[in-house]
């Protein structure tokens, strides 16, 4: 028979809450990127999403504040028919607790992301006169959560643990004992 032991504290949880948002959204153009625009088109991250683990989160591009990786588990990217949707764990970091401040306020609201084109996946038209950027296929490298987005139509909002949390019948009892002790 195995020895189970508690500690005399409630569980703790190590995560600061979620967050969730698109960090691209299809079909809608970008703000001027010097002379030209660029529109994202549906399936443009099938490869990366099937290949990604590398795929991280940060703030403001800053790979000194990582927030979540796809490999870990603590990112969790998709394309719907709106756009790259992301599920993001927040860590127990100062950055982290910040972050969430500033999303939950509000003053943070949009979403960018780093990449390279993959051969074949861009196209140039011209729109009204402007230069437009078609993307279609694209390798991810990062998502970025950020107040100053390229792409006006992304968001990113907090929830709470609590919405996020699986039940306690749901939960993995060990890492929970590992936790208390």
């Amino acid at each position: 028979m195995e020895l189970e032991t508690r500690a005399g504290q409630p569980l703790k949880t190590s995560s600061q809450g979620m967050l969730t948002g698109y960090a691209a959204v299809f079909n809608s153009p970008s703000l001027d990127l010097g002379g030209f625009r660029e529109i994202i088109l549906p399936g443009a991250f099938k490869r990366s999403l099937a290949t990604g683990e590398h795929v991280r989160a940060l703030y403001n591009h800053n790979a000194d504040q990582v927030l979540g990786r796809v490999g870990s588990g603590t990112l969790r990217l998709s394309e719907d028919e709106t756009g790259l949707r992301f599920e993001l764990d927040l860590p127990p970091t100062t950055y982290a607790r910040d972050l969430a401040a500033l999303v939950e306020r509000r003053d943070v609201a949009g979403c960018s992301f780093a990449f390279a084109v993959r051969p074949g996946g861009e196209n140039w038209e011209t729109r009204n006169g402007e230069s437009v950027r078609i993307l279609s296929a694209l390798n991810l490298e990062e998502i970025t959560i950020t107040a100053r987005p390229a792409y006006p139509d992304t968001s990113v909002a907090k929830r709470g643990l609590e919405a996020s949390a699986k039940s306690f019948w749901e939960t993995d009892t060990k890492a929970l004992w590992l936790e208390t002790v």
